[in-house]
């Protein structure tokens, strides 16, 4: 029997690729059944590819680094049972070969060698060939085995004693030309630059802004902290809008272009938009609606915190019905944020800073005030629809014992 191909298998909704972050395996090493092999990168997720039998590991086809698509070997492992033994001294007689021809070639010439087997950029091999380092005898302490330009230098340092290049004077006509640094454009990055891109074209943003005092809201979670209760402002923002979105269901809906109808939800699944060292992920606190506001601070503080380590499963990031993005710890006033399709609606919720505001009684206070962001779908909703919402939302917000009435 062959040795049995182990495949790049379709481990998400619409993923069609994934990059090669890691082998936990070698070749000829001995592997035991759902032991992982390969850890991939798709658009959405980190996943582990386990080992389908126990054997042993025969070839691998890829490099870490390198992005494959679903259906590709990645390696192949012989499970022990009968080989294809013609195959296999059909191989060794072509590597033979090889290794003959190659000989005599040795013997008549001397090639010129190339630096390109290891991975650095431009303008590191130019820094390696101004100093006259072979850059291949470098070991890379980048990313996937990378040389950087410290590498190179340090190489120089702890080496040999070279001599050094010839510097032109630097006239008046002289330019210094700096090689741009380059950063694969995929994964992550990729999936993210093509959903914005289909939602700007396919949905007529509108983006509707008002402000928020937030100083009630912030007296209240003390005097919850004083209880030990510490429940997160956003908390507080979730459970808002999952009883606004129950009020005005028009922005918890999707709408079908080809059927000519649009679903309204009856439960509100709130993405969370969090900036990871991988781009941006966006995994999702269902029935927010039915839970409470502990269960939605720490299912909130557990999700996002799974997306930073890049531990989210696909589940995790399906079935949203709105999202919200919360850049104010970053700072910013405003901003129209892009909604995520096929979704009607998403909120972004600013810095918050002291402001001097003039009371209903005429007197001055300074105040905690925040800046909201709502964009929605202007093919579903209408804008005096947002305007409702929003106050809706804000009413909750800036007198928060009263939320508490609407709370299960």
């Amino acid at each position: 029997m062959n040795p049995l191909d182990v495949k790049f298998h379709d481990i998400g909704e619409g993923m069609t690729e994934g990059e090669i972050l890691h082998y936990f395996v070698q070749v000829g090493d001995e592997v035991g059944v759902d032991q992982p092999l390969v850890e991939m990168q798709t658009d959405k997720m980190v996943a582990e590819i386990p080992s389908p039998v126990a054997g042993k590991v025969t070839a691998i086809h890829f490099e870490t680094g390198e992005t494959i698509t679903v259906g590709t070997t990645i390696m192949e492992i012989d499970d022990g049972k009968e080989k294809a033994e013609k195959q296999l001294v059909e191989k060794i007689e072509k590597r033979t070969e090889k290794i003959v021809s190659e000989e005599k070639v040795s013997e008549t010439f001397t090639p010129v060698k190339r630096i390109n087997h290891v991975k650095a950029a431009p303008y590191t091999r130019k820094i390696a060939r101004e100093h006259g380092v072979d850059i291949e005898q470098i070991i890379g302490t980048g990313k996937n085995g990378r040389v950087t330009e410290e590498d190179v230098y340090n190489f120089i340092n702890k080496g040999e004693p070279i001599e050094k290049p010839v510097v032109q004077p630097i006239t008046e006509k002289t330019h210094l030309v700096v090689e741009p640094e380059i950063i694969p454009f995929k994964g992550i990055r990729k999936q993210i630059a093509t959903n914005l891109s289909y939602s700007v074209r396919t949905i007529p943003h509108v983006t509707h802004f008002e402000e928020v005092d937030l100083t009630n809201l912030l007296e209240f979670r003390k005097e919850l902290k004083a209880v030990n209760e510490n429940i997160s402002v956003v908390a507080f923002f979730l459970k808002a809008l999952a009883i606004a979105l129950g009020d005005y269901p028009i922005f918890n809906a999707e709408l079908n272009e080809e059927k000519e109808e649009i679903l309204l939800h009856k439960t509100a699944n709130i993405g969370l938009a969090t900036d990871t060292d991988k781009g941006l992920l966006v995994p999702v606190l269902n029935n927010v609606n039915g839970k409470s506001l502990r269960e939605i601070h720490i299912e909130m503080k557990e999700l996002t915190e799974r997306a930073q380590q890049g531990k989210l499963s696909i589940h995790e990031m399906n079935n949203g019905t709105f999202t919200i993005s919360n850049v104010g710890p970053l700072g910013g006033v405003g901003a129209t944020p892009i909604i995520n399709h096929p979704q009607t609606g998403i909120m972004a919720f600013h810095k918050t800073k002291k402001t001097p505001i003039i009371m209903e009684n005429g007197e001055m206070e300074v105040r905690d005030m925040m800046n909201i962001s709502l964009s929605f779908d202007h093919r579903v909703a209408d804008g005096a629809d947002s305007v409702r919402f929003t106050n809706r939302f804000v009413e909750l917000i800036e007198e928060p014992k009263r939320l508490l009435i609407e709370l299960v």
